[in-house]
């Protein structure tokens, strides 16, 4: 069961809200508040795992009272007003919700929250299958067998799938090489992270992917050399 309380200043939107919330069956809403100050005192004293919040309130932003916020909360915030989005993204937050929102939309972004907080609370011992990664204003869910190659792209990386399709990532390539599991994926080049299931041979100093090749930086190529001579 996922907890959450709601904060809008707007009665309306949370009436909204709670209605959405009735018909998620894993997902309890608390509280709601249409003013900071008592909301921020319930979350002195109780613990809830999401906040729904409005980015607009008159006495303090959504986004200074996101600051506040123990980081362990997830937050989905929501909005009237597409300039906040960036700044959303910014602070990490689950997803983002456009007013006004319909039900389909709003059940996706707290699905996304059910399968954050699973991920975020596995345990060791079970076998990482995906990875979360920020696209846009929102987290994806990418299945770790399901891509070929990592490319970076400055602060950007970008993640090539088997079906020739691509997503660009907001992050660097060092920041997700230690999310991945280290007896599936190796980083080749400082631009290049590829998957070992799809490696067809290594040659000189180029790996080949089927119909891709991806080059092998000097750095690595020691290290590269021995995980293929153990296989």
């Amino acid at each position: 069961m996922i907890t959450a309380i709601a904060i809008d200043d707007e009665p309306l939107a949370l009436e909204v809200i709670k209605t959405f919330c009735s018909q998620i069956d894993y997902l309890e809403l608390k509280n709601t508040f249409t003013e900071t100050g008592p909301a921020l005192q319930y979350l002195e004293d109780n613990k809830v795992d999401l906040l729904f919040l409005d980015i607009n309130m008159p006495s303090i932003s959504g986004i200074e009272l996101y600051k506040k916020l123990d980081k362990s909360i997830l937050v989905i915030f929501t909005t009237a007003y597409t300039e906040y989005a960036v700044e959303g993204f910014n602070l990490d937050a689950i997803d983002y919700l456009l007013k006004p929102f319909e039900f389909d939309r709003f059940k996706k972004a707290v699905e996304k929250v059910k399968e954050y907080n699973q991920y975020l609370h596995k345990k060791e011992s079970e076998v990482q299958q995906y990875l979360f990664v920020r696209v846009d204003y929102s987290l994806v869910k990418v299945t770790l067998a399901d891509i070929l190659y990592i490319e970076g792209l400055d602060n950007y990386f970008k993640i090539h799938f088997d079906n020739d399709k691509t997503l660009l990532v907001r992050m660097s390539l060092k920041s997700v090489s230690e999310k991945l599991p280290a007896d599936e994926f190796i980083r080749v080049h400082r631009s290049f992270i590829v998957s070992l299931s799809k490696v067809k041979y290594l040659r000189n100093k180029t790996i080949h992917l089927g119909q891709t090749e991806i080059p092998v930086g000097t750095n690595y190529i020691e290290n590269v050399r021995h995980l293929f001579n153990e296989k």
